[in-house]
């Protein structure tokens, strides 16, 4: 109970600290330094990311990171456990990364503008329309070079059996031409989806990341299978 209490005094705590950093990242992108203003959100989040799982006393475990190419743009897909996988994937991967995010975070400062520096694309699920317009700046969002991270099963599965994938979160890479990079999260959800209330509890997570599939040159054919054939690599490595 005493961690979960310190865990969210300081999730706004920290917050309130980093908005110095916020004046100065906005100052180097007026400036058109942009190498160096990418530079400070990666070290801003990542410390940020890292303090949550301290706090929370959770131990990461990854494997696979050589698989992330160091000179392309890709699309992470992964499964969705729990509320803490995103702090997970800003610590394990070595790049500022955005996130296909559920429009109601919009509407947490502070949470907002970061999430805008790091590329975030805010997606309306309820709204078909609207999905598919957060799919069109996804698009161009990786076309510019900034690599994401989706959960096709669009709801976390709190340990439960993974959701089927949907289709549509795949036209981010097949539209772009990104690579993909299948991502296994095994055990975020014992942190926090637990069944216990909204305690948090000590957990230790592993982290896969898969070989990139290419989506370039794919056929009609191999876009319709893409969905299960990612999902059946993603499951590969999920503890029975």
């Amino acid at each position: 109970m005493i961690r979960t209490i310190i865990w969210y005094i300081w999730f706004f705590l920290s917050l309130i600290i980093s908005v110095p950093f916020t004046f100065r990242v906005k100052y180097l992108i007026k400036k058109n330094r942009i190498d160096e203003s990418e530079a400070l959100i990666y070290k801003c989040t990542t410390t940020w990311a890292n303090s949550l799982l301290k706090i929370a006393s959770v131990k990461v475990n990854v494997h696979g990171v050589e698989n992330i190419p160091k000179d392309k743009t890709v699309l992470f897909v992964g499964n969705h456990q729990g509320n803490f996988d995103i702090p997970i994937y800003i610590t394990q991967i070595p790049e500022v990364i955005g996130f296909i995010s559920k429009i109601e975070v919009e509407k947490i400062p502070l949470v907002r503008t970061w999430m805008n520096f790091m590329h975030c694309i805010f997606m309306d699920r309820s709204n078909l329309r609207k999905s598919g317009e957060a799919i069109i700046r996804g698009v161009k969002s990786l076309k510019a070079g900034h690599s994401l991270v989706i959960f096709p099963e669009g709801t976390r599965s709190k340990g439960g059996p993974m959701k089927d994938f949907k289709a549509g979160s795949f036209k981010l890479a097949t539209k772009s031409k990104s690579p993909i990079i299948p991502v296994t999260m095994d055990g975020s959800y014992k942190i926090m989806e637990h069944g216990d209330g909204p305690w948090f509890k000590p957990a230790t997570v592993n982290l896969y990341i898969h070989p990139a599939i290419e989506t370039a040159s794919l056929t009609k054919e191999e876009q319709d299978e893409l969905p299960k054939k990612v999902q059946n690599i993603i499951a590969s490595k999920l503890s029975k």
